[in-house]
């Protein structure tokens, strides 16, 4: 067997300790993995009690980083996210009458659970966009750069509209995947039924299992996986396709083609290759595309689904032939 290489490594003992307590979903892990080793953010879309929240935190347990959780309501302020700045009298020695003091919101940490986020406001949603593109925010006029690595996590409920308010494109743009749980089969859901019989839940038994020094070299060697102009050239069929298909109002841009380039090598990464093939191209477009998509009128009146028109067009682009010399 081809040992395992640091990267498929690291992706094998996160799933494993992630499938203790989320079980029947190993392809949702592994695509978790890959957003996070490409240095993206991830929205997971699907009805309540799949187990978005249960993913996020064993997830987060088993990183050494800090971690912070937003439960997004309608009355959630800016502030709440991004922290403010508190007066402080002076000591009556001191010269100084007072002086503001920061004090950080949750964004500032390594991993940032956004539980809901479509029931948080346009403008609590809109304090995310600078931290989630630049890794930074600004609060009171200074830039404040965020730790590293920075990942946000959001949840949603994509079926229910009272007291929600719909992301805008430019937000969900930020995000490098969009993935849906769905129901797991007879035989997982047996065993979740049987770890849950219990007063704690299993995720409280998680324990980080890498340290925060180990990600940055991999998240660097992401990078490095080599990428073949024939890979590029398909990659960029396809996101022309999508510019060119009349059910679209607005194809991939720019931001959604790098994306797809970044995660298709850090799903490489994860399958002990340090090249990337048509093949993982092609299996995390569905993934990149879905939330970038915005559907023309005719579409939304006929019912279109997003992931029809992402079918149509990985059917209709051929995969080019590619070897390797490994």
């Amino acid at each position: 067997m081809k040992e395992l290489q640091p990267i498929a490594l690291f992706a094998r003992r996160i799933r494993e300790n992630i499938e203790t307590v989320f079980l029947g979903k190993p392809k949702v892990i592994d695509m978790l993995i890959t957003a996070f080793l490409a240095r993206g953010h991830v929205l997971l879309e699907d009805v309540p009690g799949t187990g978005k929240t249960i993913l996020a935190r064993a997830f987060a347990a088993s990183l050494s980083l800090s971690f912070s959780r937003i439960q997004c309501t309608p009355d959630l302020l800016p502030t709440d996210i991004l922290g403010v700045s508190v007066w402080r009298q002076g000591e009556e020695s001191d010269d100084r009458k007072g002086r503001f003091v920061y004090h950080p919101g949750p964004v500032m940490n390594q991993f940032v659970l956004v539980d809901e986020i479509n029931r948080a406001t346009p403008r609590a949603q809109s304090a995310l966009l600078e931290a989630m593109a630049e890794s930074q925010i600004s609060v009171d006029g200074k830039r404040l750069a965020l730790p590293e690595p920075f990942f946000v996590l959001a949840t949603e409920n994509p079926v229910e509209f009272e007291g929600t308010f719909p992301l805008p494109e430019a937000q969900k743009d930020r995000f490098l995947l969009s993935l849906s749980i769905g129901y797991p089969d007879a035989e997982a859901e047996s065993l979740i039924l049987e770890n849950q019989r219990r007063l704690s839940h299993p995720v409280m038994d998680i324990k980080p299992v890498v340290s925060a020094e180990e990600i940055a070299p991999l998240q660097e060697a992401v990078c490095h996986i080599h990428v073949a102009p024939v890979v590029k050239d398909y990659l960029l069929a396809l996101v022309t396709a999508t510019r060119n298909e009349s059910r679209l109002r607005i194809g991939i841009s720019p931001r959604g083609s790098l994306a797809l380039y970044r995660s298709a090598q850090a799903y490489a990464g994860l399958q002990n290759r340090n090249y990337v093939t048509p093949e993982d191209v092609k299996e995390m477009a569905p993934s990149v595309f879905r939330q970038r998509f915005l559907l023309s009128s005719e579409s939304i009146v006929r019912g279109i689904q997003p992931e029809r028109i992402i079918q149509s067009i990985l059917d209709t682009i051929p995969i080019p032939e590619y070897r390797t010399s490994s």
